[in-house]
């Protein structure tokens, strides 16, 4: 289908793509770069670049390109769905699930279970027929993740999270107990340098924070911290609380260490999004989503509650059997 589109008498000089964002706001901004990367996006007859400027009394045509099937296969993999209407659903996500199929997944990504869920009802996203991942959680991460179903609201969701304008709390299971209740950790996070598949705090880095509050110590060797992101980073909580002496339990790749006074060893990186407001796509409404701990996380806190409960009881005992023993033998002490 072929639109025109004409610049306003009066507009100045502003992009091409810019031009068309504001005035077909339906349409996601990757689904128009593709059409311009595609040569959909024409001029006076001549296809044209995002970057080139137009200006009121400038006529655009342009159509987009036809969609391009997924060539993936659908999973009949169960989902825990904590929210879900014809615009968008909210999953509680398993650890252990990949967002996006790569060249190391396979079948059973949390797009293939998607593709099973939503069977029809998803809409080609950005020229691409697949479900619309708007944000990703690490593999070993738990909890909320939101999906968009339609272009529309993969637009208005993913706007939300590039100007931050939702609230996204984690909690964590942290070794060592840190000294002060709560403090924000605004250091910039980039690739490291020799180790591709880690990230580090530097220079040069993208801005990032992290607020963060002990919630519970488990003695002196663990801590619950509950975390607000106001970033997105890769890895950001991982690697901001290892950047304060406290990495995640479970977490080998940012200093984590198996604990001896353990019985059971955290098998994943102990990391849970727990929390996540947000504003619907289309009617506005404020969402909370909420994802309660999973089996595993609680599993944990139990056992690090039964490390930290003290013995205070023993000791009195002892010396009250022993008193008991002096008076009846008549003796005096």
């Amino acid at each position: 289908m072929n639109h025109t589109y004409t610049v306003p008498e009066g507009v100045r000089a502003l992009r091409a793509d810019k031009a068309l964002a504001l005035a077909f706001p339906e349409h996601s901004r990757t689904a128009l770069q593709r059409a311009f990367d595609a040569g959909h996006v024409t001029l006076r007859g001549a296809a044209i670049k995002r970057d080139v400027a137009v200006a009121g009394g400038d006529t655009l045509e342009f159509s987009f390109p036809d969609t391009v099937p997924l060539e993936l296969k659908a999973a009949d993999i169960a989902l825990d769905v904590l929210f879900e209407d014809k615009h968008m659903l909210a999953i509680n996500k398993a650890s252990g699930m990949v967002v996006h199929p790569g060249a190391a997944t396979g079948d059973d990504t949390l797009v293939h279970a998607l593709l099973g869920h939503c069977a029809d009802s998803l809409s080609g996203i950005g020229g691409v027929e697949r479900p619309g991942i708007v944000h990703r959680l690490d593999k070993e991460t738990t909890g909320v993740i939101v999906v968009a179903k339609t272009d529309a609201a993969h637009r208005a969701l993913a706007d939300q999270f590039a100007t931050r304008s939702l609230k996204k709390f984690y909690v964590a299971l942290v070794a060592g107990v840190p000294p002060l209740l709560s403090g924000t950790i605004d250091s910039a996070i980039s690739r490291h340098p020799t180790h591709r598949h880690r990230m580090t705090i530097g220079e040069g880095g993208k801005p990032a924070r992290t607020d963060w509050e002990r919630a519970e110590a488990f003695g002196d060797f663990a801590a619950l911290v509950r975390c607000q992101i106001f970033t997105g980073r890769t890895h950001q909580i991982r690697v901001h609380l290892k950047s304060i002496g406290h990495p995640i339990l479970g977490d080998a790749l940012y200093g984590w260490k198996p604990d001896a006074r353990l019985a059971a060893q955290p098998e994943r990186v102990m990391l849970h999004a727990e929390h996540l407001i947000l504003t619907h796509p289309i009617n506005g409404k404020e969402l909370d989503l909420r994802a309660p701990l999973p089996a595993d996380f609680q599993a944990m806190i139990k056992q690090l509650k039964k490390l930290a409960k003290p013995v205070a009881t023993a000791a009195p005992k002892a010396k009250r059997r022993e008193e008991d023993l002096v008076a009846n033998r008549g003796l005096r002490r």
